[in-house]
């Protein structure tokens, strides 16, 4: 009985968790499978960061987040993360100026980080 109830745990954070982002690492189903009170944990520091504040709604702080991760160079985070914000309201025009912005603080590997994620936007936007 504990371990169907773990299980559902576990598969209810899932769902959670992709449902919320749109997305979902294969490392954090990992992790949740593992140790599913740390990824309990962790989700719940997730949302506390990345959705509306009391002052910054969600896509800014997505934005925020998209010039961080560019910063860092993770290409795949960056598209995640873009898409995100798309959903949460940003436009097209919001990310590449976000985008933009980056050049300056981070140089121009950050800048072409950032630039890569938009194309590939683009470029799935063509496909559909």
């Amino acid at each position: 009985m504990a371990d169907e109830k773990k299980e559902k745990r576990i598969q209810d954070l899932i769902e959670t968790m992709r449902k919320e982002r749109g997305y979902l690492p294969a490392q954090w189903a990992y992790l949740a499978e593992r140790d599913v009170d740390f990824m309990e944990a962790y989700n719940s520091l997730y949302n506390r960061g990345l959705t509306d504040g009391t002052a910054l709604p969600a896509k800014t702080r997505e934005l925020i987040a998209i010039a961080i991760l560019a910063y860092r160079g993770l290409n795949d985070a960056v598209y995640d993360h873009c898409k995100r914000a798309l959903k949460l309201g940003a436009t097209e025009q919001e990310l590449l100026e976000a985008i933009e912005t980056m050049i300056i603080p981070g140089g121009a590997p950050t800048f072409a980080t950032g630039l890569h994620a938009l194309m590939r936007i683009e470029e799935d936007k063509k496909a559909n």
